[in-house]
Formats: structure tokens, sequence, C-alpha cells
């Protein structure tokens, strides 16, 4: 398994999600979205995975500040994303072409097969 976590250290999920990992002594690399947002790359591995919709997160500050409920189009949500991590639900748990938004440790006990 190759798991990357996209969080926030603030975050509770993303604290619980760290921890189901390390109780299961299994090695992850944690991205701060604070510091580094998703690569383009990334950002299209991930929502081929679960769904622009399910990335965005309505309840966030930054939400109405940028006017969120008016873009309509998936080009211009994704460029917001990727100018602005703080619009992320988090954590987003990744494992190849894999991926998960929210804690989902059932979904992260089924790529251990």
């Amino acid at each position: 398994m190759n798991i990357q976590i996209f969080g926030l250290k603030k975050c509770f999920d993303t604290k619980k999600a760290e921890r189901y990992f390390k109780e299961r002594k299994i090695k992850y690399q944690f991205v701060d979205l604070t510091m580094l947002g998703l690569s383009k790359g990334e950002l299209q591995s991930v929502k081929a995975a679960v769904g622009l919709k399910n990335l965005i997160n309505c309840n966030a500050k930054d939400y109405k500040k940028l006017n969120m409920d008016h873009i309509i189009s998936a080009t211009g949500r994704e460029e917001m994303l990727l100018n602005n991590p703080s619009l992320y639900n988090t954590p987003i748990v990744r494992n190849g072409k894999q991926a998960t938004v929210g804690y989902e440790p059932s979904i992260w006990e089924s790529w251990q097969g």
C-alpha cells in the first residue's frame, strides 16, 4: 500500500485517520493542505475515485466567500479547489487509484487485502 493522507493538522477526522494507520503500522505520507494542495494530477485521480462533489466542503468559511454556489462548471470548481485547499473535505486518503473522503476505516481495511 502507498497511503497518502491529505488533511489539516487541526482536523479531528484527519487525526483519527493518521491514528488508524499508525496503530496498524501502515506507513503513510501526510500532506498538510494548508502548506501544499493537491496537484492537478492528484485532483483528477481522487476525483475519479470519489467524485468532485464529495471533495468540496460546502461548510468551509471560504465556500461562501468565494461564491462557490455560483460556479457551475466542473472546471471552474476544480480551479477553485486547486487554488483554495481550504475548500476540501478532509481527510482525503489515497491509495494509488483508490481514494476516500472523510474517516472511512471499513474501506481502508479492504485495501489491506
